[in-house]
């Protein structure tokens, strides 16, 4: 098998600005949303800074002027508090509905990238799976999307009332005093020097707390599909100490981003204090000596008002800077997975139903017959010609390597004719299961032919080549569902007849029908209320409605007990009557009735030939057979 990444395996940083215009490709068919969240934003905004400057209006024309009448008369004042009503009531309504539509615009926007995330999952190499934790790609669209999501709908809508609400204050606070302003931009250029110094020294940290996540994920992943391993073999103590080891580092990564996350808003709220204090000094001078020409009483309450609205947009954006800084760590994992290269299929022969006719000429069609054909287009003329499938496999000097430096298979070569039943034995590590997985093209050969009814199988398309090929693997997966659906999997259209006489054949009709519901029993975490065996039986089921003409049985029967084994093997030897059949056994008690039987070691094929002439060379076989050593 292919290396398997390193857990926390270090990835260089994207270019931000690329990841952020990616997202934003996304949201484009949002912009009308979009354009109505930034007016609802501006008018939060204006909102908020005509409140704050009628904070002066309300001093000057207002109070003051009433302080000095003896019967006061509170009619102005009211109709003027009931504006101010109004603009906050406004201003609040805005900021409601532009919240509640940039969560729309997140959950839609997370729905498409997961969507789109999982379908291209789907055309992705098993190469991948094979160097890739499961725990890894599954934080991708858990914790990864999550903190998408929440950029997405909180971060850039703050960001974007933070920048407007900048804008608009500066203005509110140019025209309120220039002097002052000035004095105010010079206590913010610090403000902002120490918010860049600090977010700076975060962002990597929150980018190494998302890889670090994505281990201790992918380890947990691990460490629950395998958790009776680990207590057979004793194994908690190394186990824990593995999980520490991530752990920590997990927790290294997020408390220093945390702090840093978190000293960022009390220093700036004591910055933002000290700058309140200097422009109330300033400010204050400034009104006695120009005994109100330059500045009012009224206009230095309004203009304080303003510049901790002025500081809030900072402290905003400052915030924020995290949660954008450690999402865009999250949506570069999530583009890493959809950068990853489709499998390739140039192929361009497909498999389709056929009708034999009695002079043995073929005919497309439609409905399900029983006889396949190979539909081969030729782009020279336009013409197109039907060869039918027999399932003649054969390969011809064949290499192979999962990486370049190693090749594994060693020039290979093997001729499986119509029918016949074609037997791999060997140590483990030896190539058994490689030579399988190149017929079904999950990986391609380095070096060789491999033909497929004397047709070379890169020409023919991959969905249909594995169609053409029914499999029961070592390892059984069973899916959330039903045990019809489970069965039906091999072949949706079939009818629960069909299924039924599946189960038969593979000899699982009989604990089937024991089950609580019988096939419309419930399975579910890769049917844990079944045995191994019974999974496997199920497995075996699921290949044989798929009624293909090819079979690959990987250790097929390696986890059913030596009687069901005998009925199992019955009904697989009808099963297996008229195919082509690839068998890898340990049992070599399975493999005797073989048409050839092919030992392997370290890639090569050693020895081949029937269980008679293999026995009568007294070789490998031979002493593997008799007990003389033991596959490993």
């Amino acid at each position: 098998m292919p290396p398997v990444k390193m857990r926390g395996d270090g990835r260089k940083a994207k270019n931000p600005k690329k990841t952020i215009t990616r997202l934003l490709q996304y949201m484009a068919k949002y912009k009308l949303t979009m354009l109505v969240v930034v007016i609802c934003i501006l008018f939060s905004a204006i909102a908020m800074t005509v409140s704050s400057s009628s904070l002066g209006t309300l001093v000057d024309d207002y109070i003051t002027p009433m302080l000095a009448q003896g019967d006061p008369d509170y009619g102005p004042l009211l109709t003027f508090l009931g504006r101010l009503a109004c603009i906050y009531l406004v201003g609040m309504l805005s900021s409601f509905l532009y919240s509640f539509l940039m969560a729309k615009v997140g959950q839609g926007t997370q729905k498409t990238i997961r969507d789109q995330m999982f379908t291209h999952m789907q055309t992705l190499p098993i190469r991948y799976f094979d160097t890739h934790p499961a725990g890894d790609i599954m934080s991708r669209y858990t914790s990864d999307i999550d903190t998408l999501r929440q950029m997405l709908s909180q971060s850039i809508p703050q960001s974007i009332s933070a920048i407007i609400t900048l804008i608009v204050v500066f203005i509110a606070l140019l025209t309120t005093s220039p002097i002052l302003t000035c004095v105010l931009l010079v206590t913010v250029s610090g403000i902002v020097f120490v918010t860049k110094t600090v977010a700076g020294k975060s962002a990597k940290f929150f980018i190494g707390q998302q890889k670090a996540l994505g281990a201790v994920n992918g380890y947990v992943e691990e460490m629950i599909n395998g958790q009776r391993v680990v207590k057979v073999f004793c194994h908690e103590e190394i186990s824990k100490k593995e999980f520490d080891e991530l752990n920590e580092t997990l927790r290294s990564n997020a408390s220093r981003a945390a702090a840093f996350a978190n000293m960022m808003g009390p220093v700036n709220n004591n910055l933002g204090y000290l700058q309140y204090a200097i422009l109330a000094i300033a400010g204050g001078i400034l009104a006695i000596y120009s005994q109100g020409r330059l500045l009012t009483l009224g206009k230095l309450i309004a203009f304080l008002t303003l510049s901790r609205s002025f500081n809030q947009p900072i402290s905003q954006i400052s915030n924020q800077i995290n949660s954008i800084v450690m999402a865009l760590a999250g949506a570069e994992r999530i583009f890493d997975l959809m950068d990853e290269p489709s499998e390739e299929d140039h192929g361009y022969v497909t498999l389709v139903n056929a009708k034999i006719g009695e002079d043995g000429a073929i005919t497309e069609c439609a409905e399900r017959t029983g006889h396949w054909a190979w539909k081969h287009p030729h782009q020279a003329d336009g013409t197109v010609t039907y060869k039918e499938l027999k399932g003649d496999i054969t390969m011809y000097d064949v290499d192979f390597g999962y990486v370049p430096e190693k090749t594994v298979l060693h020039d290979v070569t093997l001729y499986a004719n119509p029918g016949q039943k074609i037997a791999f034995v060997g140590a483990t590590g030896a190539g058994k299961t490689t030579i399988t997985n190149l017929i079904n093209r999950f990986y391609d050969i380095a070096d060789g032919k491999i033909r497929y009814d004397d047709i070379n199988i890169n020409k023919i398309r991959k969905t249909d080549l594995r169609r053409s090929l029914g499999v029961v693997l070592q390892d059984t997966n069973l899916f959330t569902g039903t045990v019809m659906d489970n069965i039906r999997y091999g072949r949706l259209d079939a009818t629960d007849e069909e299924c039924i006489q599946a189960a038969k054949l593979a000899n699982a009709h009989d604990f089937i029908t024991r089950l609580p519901e019988g096939y419309n029993t419930l399975l579910t975490g890769n049917g844990a209320n079944l045995s191994q065996g019974q999974r496997q039986l199920i497995a075996i089921a699921r290949a044989a409605v798929a009624d293909p003409p090819v079979m690959i049985l990987d250790e097929a029967t390696s986890s059913i007990d030596t009687r069901t084994e005998k009925l199992v093997q019955d009904g697989m030897d009808a099963l297996m009557k008229g195919r082509t059949v690839f068998v890898i056994a340990h049992r070599l008690s399975t493999v005797r009735n073989s048409d050839c039987i092919m030992v392997l070691d370290q890639g090569r094929i050693i020895e081949r030939g029937t269980h008679d002439s293999l026995i009568a060379e007294r070789g490998t076989y031979y002493q593997l057979y008799t007990g003389a050593f033991e596959l490993e």
